[in-house]
């Protein structure tokens, strides 16, 4: 099942639940100038993720395809947008471009830098690397300064099929999220290190009003107390190991 919703003005999220793993999986078409689609989705969601797109904007004209690190939710049909949209380059961080992208992608990526900004017309794009956090040396998060929307990827992941934004606080769907991984086969899916808190305060000082999340629902609200309680909860299920 896939639906679509704006979550704020020209930000549309398209989500596909999968039943069977209880589980959605988010996509995020910014419509301005330069349009920009963050998350990819799958290969095999390709076809309904296009068609969704459709009913927003010409995918054609699609300029950019973003992401936060080298997963088949996050950019595994990345070719066959590269392909729908002829002029579209995608946008990782600097570690992504070089040790993935740059072998992976069937045009070269643009790689970004700390602080980097991407501008698409109306909005701007801050990039901040976030190695680790959810996963991967190459991840990051990006930052849209006009809405205040932190794309968080897997962060404040959430089972069941929710409702596109929420005001509620969203912890105790993200902590029993959390800990029912930590008990089948993707445990340790989110490393805990040192640098987890301060990159996870690095984001709450952006004061972002949207959390928009890859799996579950968005959260509008205080996002800053949220990442707060994020570093809490990873530290309760992950850091006592």
């Amino acid at each position: 099942m896939i639906t679509t919703t704006e979550i704020a003005p020209d930000i549309y999220r398209i989500s596909t639940y999968i039943k069977e793993i209880d589980l959605q999986f988010n996509q995020f078409i910014i419509k301005d100038s330069e349009p920009l689609l963050y998350h990819t989705g799958m290969r095999r969601m390709f076809p309904l993720a296009h068609e969704a797109v459709s009913k927003i904007i010409d995918p054609s004209h699609i300029r950019w395809i973003s992401f936060s690190h080298f997963e088949a939710d996050e950019c595994g049909s990345l070719n066959e947008w590269l392909e729908a949209a002829p002029l579209s380059q995608a946008v990782c961080s600097t570690v992504g471009a070089l040790v993935n992208l740059s072998d992976y992608a069937s045009r070269p990526p643009r790689g970004m830098a700390v602080d980097e900004v991407l501008n698409t017309g109306k909005y701007r794009f801050c990039f901040r690397p976030t190695p680790h956090l959810p996963h991967g040396w190459d991840a990051g998060m990006t930052f849209e300064e006009t809405n205040r929307i932190l794309f968080c990827s897997d962060l404040f992941l959430q089972y069941g099929n929710r409702e596109a934004l929420t005001e509620s606080d969203v912890t105790d769907r993200v902590r029993d999220a959390l800990v029912k991984y930590q008990s089948g086969p993707l445990k340790d899916s989110m490393p805990y290190t040192s640098k987890t808190e301060p990159l996870l305060q690095g984001l709450a000082a952006l004061k972002p009003k949207i959390l928009a999340t890859m799996h579950g629902s968005s959260f509008q609200g205080d996002c800053e107390h949220a990442l707060y309680e994020l570093a809490q909860v990873m530290r309760e299920v992950f850091g006592g190991r």
